[in-house]
């Protein structure tokens, strides 16, 4: 069965400054990525279905070297001074019966013009930032105490130049990989979006 993606609360999408849980969005999310009979299942991120997932919706504004962050995934718990952190640990735990391994923060007025295609594009973007803890031999990691999953947040598969790869060709600049994938075509949707997410900025 396929679900409609779940939009932004109307008081979000006007005003600012407001945060607020949504779980709607992490069902959604489970339901259509992440379980093996999810309709969109994708293997990539087969090891969140251990992981604990926090969905909030923001309307208030965020930029980084000038664009217009649309989404963030951060490991949890937060860091920072113990007050900040502190603060913010126990309105995350509030929000979300508990601490969250992530939390995925979605910017509510641009995703409520999004077609559909570039919804799901921004949401599993900010998936495959989260990731298992790795050992030095490529292994996951789990808790010594509690036999659960270590998580991380892991970096873009590609970052490198344009004019290196133009000069140098995909081989020499390691990115062929992602070509192949862009000369193969989309396997689901073309995602009309310009990728904006404040863990890549």
């Amino acid at each position: 069965m396929i679900r409609p993606r779940p939009m932004p609360p109307e008081h979000l999408v006007g005003g600012l400054g407001l945060f607020e849980p949504a779980p709607d969005v992490e069902r959604w999310v489970r339901a259509t990525f992440l379980e093996d009979d999810g309709t969109l299942y994708n293997e990539d991120h087969e090891h969140l279905q251990r992981a604990k997932l926090g969905f909030v919706w923001t309307n208030k504004p965020n930029e980084k070297r000038g664009r217009t962050i649309l989404g963030t995934c951060q490991l949890m718990p937060p860091t920072g001074d113990k007050w900040t952190a502190g603060r913010t640990h126990m309105q995350i735990a509030d929000w979300f019966d508990g601490m969250p391994d992530f939390v995925i923060t979605l910017y509510a007025p641009l995703a409520a013009e999004m077609d559909d295609a570039s919804f799901m594009a921004l949401v599993e973007h900010e998936l495959y930032h989260a990731a298992p803890k790795r050992d030095n031999f490529g292994q996951p990691m789990f808790s010594k105490e509690t036999g659960e999953p270590l998580w991380s947040t892991r970096p873009h598969d590609v970052e490198q130049f344009v004019g290196v790869v133009r000069r140098y060709g995909a081989r020499a600049a390691m990115v062929e990989a992602m070509v192949e994938a862009a000369n193969a075509g989309p396997e689901i949707a073309d995602a009309t979006i310009a990728m904006a997410c404040g863990n890549c900025l």
